[in-house]
């Protein structure tokens, strides 16, 4: 341990001279590096942390450590990057290598003992220093398409000594890109009731007209007071067709820089406040981001720089001004955007009436709590980001909370008193969210405590309460009762819960715990032979599925090997 801290100390002095470290982390498979998605990409909840790197579409590919260094943390989670590793290198930076098929042989062996310790698929644990020490290119997994991952692929990342994620790019790993980033969308922001966009005091969107490639223009716009722009905007690499996300944006108001957002580093603290980068309601709407280039009340990211009037500019009376937005890739391809804008007051009616008899004021500096019958809404201070006037209607135990349109930053609870409902029946009573085309209901993340049912959840829109007394469903794939299966090698079954949605499992064989990975993709439970675990003959298999109101049941096998 004493030569690797020597080593991590010298090294680090070294790199300290540098910014980013060149040639120091390798490619980690031995294909081309073509991307499925970019760093800081902007996805629907947060910004993406490192590269998707295509695997061909295959999985079992070799990945190999960036560097040398150590395995200081080992997560396997049914969601997010499923099966991942974490490797500490010299020069202080870590690499993470997320949605593996499995690891080498040597870490498998390591974390499948801390399963059977823990009898849990779930795991997380910090090796020492000293525990796994890996060398510069050997194969520490396999790419594979665990947890959420929506296809095969290897999550990559590089983390900073305070675990901030950086572009893998600026490390000089190289991706072909020949092409300018692409804008689909401008549009125009009043910042308030006496600005004004082509006669509105509303959110307009742009007529944009297409030039040479890396050129728009956008036809005149009349404006006055103080006004803000947001730009729809993506990337396409040479190899492959994925609508990825830029590098870094620029924009200009008659000559002088008035913003710029820089995504080379965030940390995942303020990656939620994404909601507030992008326009939330247009988002909900359209399914499309547009990138807000201003900067509103409690948005803490820090991804900007060089903002002045925090990207804001005023438009004067009987001027000619120009607002121009650069777009670059991370190879320093560029697209330019140029708005000329008059400066020309116009008079709109101004509709000062707002219906609140079904709204309800919730502050975003304290807290707040809506009440009706035996259902309150609770918003603690910062949950939103604006004061905001929401839709509030209770019709029995539904609750109409406005759509989900209006971004929050951290969770508001919703209690339900269930003191009219019989004590027996509480138990199978849930929160659930209702939407989509079959007004079809979701379960929401709740608890229950005496008779308060209490849900947690981000997005607003309408909620009830729901009751599931139906059991999961256990279903073996490949096996029969008192069959032999020797030539098989995995176990499989289906396990399912159709309402409140699966909540844990547990299988064991001949009263011994046996692991089995859960995939929620294809609601399948498999056990690998290969764990030793199963030795006798005949065996007796267990299995108890629970969802998440409580509900289990039990299926039970013989099965026979040599």
């Amino acid at each position: 341990m004493k030569q690797f801290l020597l080593f991590f100390l010298l090294t680090c002095s070294v790199y300290g001279q540098s910014e980013y470290p060149q040639d120091y982390f390798r490619h980690p498979l031995d294909i081309p590096l073509v991307l499925a998605g970019s760093f800081a990409e902007l996805r629907s909840t947060h910004f993406h942390g490192g590269l998707d790197i295509k695997t061909q579409q295959r999985e079992g590919l070799k990945v190999y450590t960036a560097a040398e260094g150590y395995v200081s943390r080992i997560k396997i989670s049914e969601f997010g990057y499923g099966k991942a590793l974490y490797v500490t290198h010299p020069n202080g930076y870590t690499t993470v290598y997320g949605h593996l098929q499995k690891f080498s042989k040597r870490l498998e062996d390591f974390i499948k003992e801390c399963q059977y310790e823990k009898e849990s698929f779930e795991v997380e644990v910090f090796p020492n220093s000293e525990e796994l020490l890996v060398e510069p290119n050997e194969v520490i997994g396999y790419s594979g398409n665990t947890g959420s991952s929506g296809g095969p692929h290897l999550h990559f990342e590089i983390r900073d000594n305070q675990e901030r994620p950086m572009n893998p790019l600026l490390f000089g790993m190289q991706v072909k890109d020949t092409k300018a980033p692409y804008v689909s969308a401008v549009f125009a922001y009043p910042k308030d009731g006496t600005s004004t966009i082509n006669g509105k005091n509303e959110r307009v969107e742009l007529r944009l007209i297409p030039k040479d490639e890396g050129a728009y223009d956008v036809e005149k716009i009349t404006a006055y007071g103080n006004i803000g722009f947001g730009v729809v905007s993506n990337d396409k690499q040479d190899l492959a067709p994925n609508n990825n996300g830029v590098s870094n944006i620029q924009t200009f108001f008659n000559g002088n820089k008035s913003l710029e957002v820089d995504f080379k580093r965030f940390s995942f603290d303020e990656s939620k406040h994404i909601r507030r980068y992008v326009d939330y309601d247009y988002y909900k709407s359209n399914k499309s981001k547009i990138q807000k280039l201003f900067i509103e009340q409690n948005n803490p990211l820090s991804l900007y720089k060089d903002a002045y009037d925090n990207g804001f500019v005023l438009v004067e009376d009987s001027t000619a001004s120009v607002y121009k937005i650069k777009i670059n890739d991370y190879h320093k391809n560029e697209t330019w955007v140029t708005i000329p804008i008059e400066g020309k007051p116009e008079t709109i009616e101004q509709d000062d009436f707002i219906d609140t008899s079904e709204k309800a004021l919730v502050y975003s500096s304290k807290a707040t709590t809506l009440n009706s019958g035996l259902i309150n809404v609770k918003f603690y201070e910062n949950t939103l980001y604006d004061d905001t006037y929401i839709n509030f209607r209770v019709n029995s135990d539904t609750l109409f909370l406005d759509e989900d349109r209006i971004p929050m930053q951290k969770n508001f609870y919703i209690n339900y008193d269930l003191s009219n409902y019989k004590s027996e029946h509480q138990e199978k009573l849930f929160v659930a969210r209702y939407y989509g085309n079959y007004w079809k209901p979701y379960y929401v993340s709740s608890s229950r405590k005496g008779n308060i049912l209490t849900a947690r959840t981000k997005s607003l829109g309408t909620f009830a309460l729901a009751t599931d007394t139906v059991p999961p469903t256990i279903k073996p794939i490949n096996f029969q009762d008192k069959k032999w299966i020797s030539k098989y090698r995995y176990l499989k079954v289906k396990i399912d819960d159709d309402l409140s949605g699966i909540s844990k499992y547990r299988a064991t064989v001949n009263g011994k715990w046996i692991l089995m990975e859960y995939d929620y993709k294809t609601n399948t439970l498999t056990h690998d032979f290969n764990d030793n675990i199963v030795k006798d003959t005949k065996n007796e298999l267990k299995i108890i599925v629970t969802d998440n109101v409580g509900n289990s049941s039990t299926f039970e096998a013989t099965f026979f090997r040599k």
